[in-house]
């Protein structure tokens, strides 16, 4: 199995680095972002991304979904899954990220971030996603 590299797009540093370091142990390869347009760039530089960890709120005048758009109406990368994991979730802002396929909503206090890579992991080895 090829090794599974991951964007992470998130604004906090120390909480990018204590991600970066817990995918990294856990086999996975970790490209990182803390703006939309960071992350875009990433997106479009690196040709194997195979998931999407997206925070929600973002500095810069872009938030997730914003991202999430941008990456759904782009056919280069519009089959990437994206696991959007966030402190807060109004049921409203959920549902609309859920509206887009491939995308899992995950909030940080009520989950492991082990959970959340394990289930990242099986996801992308169960949909046969790695390329």
């Amino acid at each position: 199995m090829k090794k599974i590299k991951i964007l992470v797009v998130e604004d906090e540093k120390p909480l990018l680095k204590a991600i970066e370091t817990k995918l990294e142990k856990m086999g996975l390869s970790v490209k990182m972002a803390c703006s939309v347009e960071d992350g875009l760039k990433c997106l479009k530089k690196n040709k194997t991304i195979h998931a999407i960890w997206l925070d929600h709120y973002l500095l810069g005048k872009k938030t997730g979904i914003d991202l999430v758009t941008e990456c759904k109406n782009d056919p280069k990368l519009k089959n990437i899954p994206i696991f959007v994991v966030s402190n807060t979730a109004s049921s409203d802002k959920v549902h609309e990220y859920l509206d887009f396929k491939g995308v899992k909503y995950y909030i940080k206090a009520e989950n492991k971030l082990e959970d959340i890579i394990n289930n990242i992991k099986d996801y992308l080895n169960n949909k046969n996603n790695l390329k």
